[in-house]
């Protein structure tokens, strides 16, 4: 199996040397540099090839917002775990609309950042209960109405999965349906959304959830 080759982005040495330990004990994770600004990483990029960079929300005189920016507009396609020491509410939505997979706590268990990486490399969305937490409040007062036609039940089934952090296999298995099954109402949910994301479709359940509640 091919290893997960990783970037790791953030202005704090002793951090950046704790992950670095970590990630090298891991058989199927390959840590190929670590950097303290957004410029060095971004010549990483332009030199190596990335799967997934874990970014810091905090690197001192720029944001990690920044970076994904740039590093999109120079054809960068891999995914984004950000790790951060705290995150406002509407910074924490913004992360995923952008299509950031995860937004990882500095102050979680260090061991569970494996299961972080593995979760986003797979297409899913990692969120602690304080992300969740963001999303909530933020669907309380959404700055813009989702265009949300009629839901099947099938489909609210598929979206209470993603909502969960499910895999499309482990969706498939709770409903007794295909895997190809799955991605299909998944293709259906964002048409009918119009989002892209299954960060923005978590974002999407907090709402409905929310609007079921009042």
């Amino acid at each position: 199996m091919d290893k997960i080759r990783i970037l790791l982005v953030d202005d704090h040495a002793l951090f950046r040397e704790g992950l670095r330990r970590l990630l090298e004990g891991q058989t199927d994770l390959e840590m190929v540099a670590s950097c303290a600004t957004g410029d060095e990483a971004a010549q990483v990029l332009r030199e190596k090839p990335i799967d997934l960079v874990l970014l810091d929300f905090d690197l001192g005189k720029e944001r990690g917002f920044e970076f994904i920016t740039h590093a999109r507009s120079a054809g960068f396609r891999g995914r984004f775990l950000m790790v951060t020491a705290g995150m406002s509410d509407a910074e924490s939505v913004h992360a995923l609309d952008i299509g950031v997979g995860g937004i990882f706590p500095k102050h979680s268990s260090p061991g569970v950042l494996t299961e972080a990486i593995h979760k986003v490399m797979a297409g899913e969305t990692w969120l602690d209960q304080d992300s969740i937490r963001a999303l909530v409040e933020a669907s309380k007062h959404p700055g813009r109405p989702v265009p949300v036609k009629a839901f099947t039940e099938r489909e609210r089934q598929v979206l209470q999965g993603v909502f969960e952090g499910l895999t499309n296999k482990e969706i498939g298995a709770r409903l007794s349906i295909s895997e190809s099954s799955v991605k299909a109402g998944l293709q259906q949910l964002f048409h009918k959304t119009g989002v892209r994301t299954r960060s923005q479709l978590v974002r999407i359940a907090l709402e409905q959830r929310q609007a079921g509640r009042k």
